[in-house]
């Protein structure tokens, strides 16, 4: 799966906290039609039997503005990117579903994946490599407490037990 909200730096972040995820791909991600432009994103590979595609989208909507259309959207697409026609199902049924859980309508949409482009290698694990930045300390740093909070069973085990900021 793919998925794109905000900055890449977040997302890669929030993914690379999860049990279950062996690899995150930080980079641009075009699809297809209207959105065919690339804007920033993450390919997640990780174990369907440790972490599910529903926890999975689950955690990408609440740790971005999975309900505000900014008109940064073109740049930061709130989108997931399904390689399968299953995903493709599972996602737009799972974003059917969670829409009780928002009290605005959520504007993220479920797209085939087309085509990426990584990240230049600097910019890469950039929490993992930059924790104690400003940037990280006040866009990421509240999306990990947010997961310690509400999803902290699927954190890995140093995530679970940093003292966050």
């Amino acid at each position: 799966m793919a998925f794109g909200s905000g900055c890449h730096w977040c997302t890669e972040a929030v993914f690379q906290a999860l049990k279950g995820v062996d690899k995150v791909e930080q980079g641009f991600i075009a699809s297809t039609e209207s959105n065919t432009t690339f804007s920033e994103a993450v390919i997640v590979h990780f174990h369907p039997e440790i972490i599910t595609l529903d926890i999975l989208i689950q955690i990408h909507l609440y740790t971005h503005k999975s309900t505000s259309n900014h008109s940064m959207r073109t740049k930061y697409r709130s989108a997931i990117y399904y390689f399968s026609e299953a995903q493709k199902e599972g996602s737009a049924l799972l974003l059917v579903n969670l829409q009780s859980e928002f009290e605005a309508p959520i504007i993220t949409k479920n797209l085939p994946f087309k085509d990426f482009k990584p990240s230049e290698i600097q910019f890469t694990n950039y929490y993992k490599n930059n924790p104690n930045k400003p940037f990280c300390q006040t866009y990421i740093n509240p999306k990990l407490k947010l997961l310690q909070t509400k999803f902290s069973k699927h954190l890995t085990d140093n995530i679970q037990r940093k003292s966050i900021k």
